[in-house]
């Protein structure tokens, strides 16, 4: 390779290393905003599901988001992935495991709720009839902004053109560890309740709750178990939709920030061996001329 040519490489590299440096910092920024969000979100979230979980196990009350619908409906399948790339193996896990789940599915049965333009991409490549998509969410989203979307779930579920709804997103665990989980969010199940409580706890720090006492299952409920569960299901099932969306943006700056940085250490060593590489080439020029001089002085004499 000419001197020139890895020069302009050595130059090229430099600049790539700069934006990824700075697309790195903005990264790092983002993901502990959306960490706190997340991590904040989580009390509230498990505490809600713990008293569904204690009353379900105490009363016989019925509400139609804990009975299965016909057969015959159709399932709902909400896929939350980012808007963007460069996020490392974020989005691709958990585009494949929505694959597992929707390849023992009839396509013509599947409705996609898509959250992030991968997903709307993916659901529209594969042929799947796509009923909602959001994308460019903000990292401030709120829990009012998901009631029109878990409204819409919620009547179609109600009046039986859903038989189940299912969440594909990343579960935040830490900065370099997300993984991809699929869970049921209808019809509320006891099993997928205390399944759903044991990944939103942490194992430990401001939000583990690691001395609750969860073991009394017998409550007076007032007015009565049926009011309860009318009020209580709906905002369930909008905190766990609103929970997969807080833990996916946690996940995706945090993969973002890592995939950066990684990139961002291979610049430096990839400017590390060009510039070997150029000194190389650069003295072994320097050497052939003095070769050729001293050739040439030789030649007079």
């Amino acid at each position: 390779m000419a001197l020139k040519q890895v020069k302009n490489k050595i130059i090229s590299t430099k600049k790539t290393g700069q934006v990824t440096k700075a697309m790195e910092s903005v990264s790092a920024v983002k993901m502990r905003k959306s960490q706190e969000r997340a991590l904040s979100g989580k009390a509230y979230a498990e505490a809600a599901l713990r008293i569904l979980d204690r009353i379900s196990k105490s009363q016989d009350a019925k509400h139609f988001l804990r009975v299965e619908p016909k057969v015959d409906a159709k399932h709902c399948f909400i896929i939350i992935t980012s808007d963007k790339g460069l996020a490392g193996a974020l989005n691709s896990s958990v585009l494949k495991e929505a694959t597992l789940q929707l390849e023992k599915l009839d396509k013509k049965t599947v409705e996609v709720i898509a959250f992030g333009r991968k997903a709307l991409e993916y659901a529209s490549r594969l042929g799947y009839q796509v009923v909602a998509e959001y994308t460019n969410v903000s990292d401030d989203v709120s829990l009012s902004d998901m009631e029109t979307s878990v409204t819409e779930i919620m009547s179609k579920y109600q009046s039986g053109d859903y038989a189940k709804v299912s969440v594909a997103y990343q579960s935040f665990v830490s900065t370099f560890e997300q993984n991809a989980v699929v869970r049921e969010v209808l019809p509320l199940e006891a099993a997928s309740l205390e399944k759903m409580i044991e990944d939103i706890v942490p194992k430990k720090g401001k939000y583990s709750d690691t001395d609750e006492d969860v073991t009394a299952h017998s409550y007076t409920v007032e007015p009565s178990a049926d009011e309860v569960y009318k009020s209580l299901l709906p905002k369930l099932v909008q905190i766990m939709i609103y929970h997969a969306l807080l833990e996916s943006k946690a996940s995706e700056h945090s993969a973002r920030m890592v995939a950066m940085k990684n990139a961002t250490d291979k610049s430096k060593e990839l400017i590390k061996a060009l510039t070997i590489e150029y000194n190389k080439e650069r003295q072994a020029s320097i050497t052939a001329e003095v070769s050729e001089i001293t050739a040439g002085v030789e030649a007079m004499k």
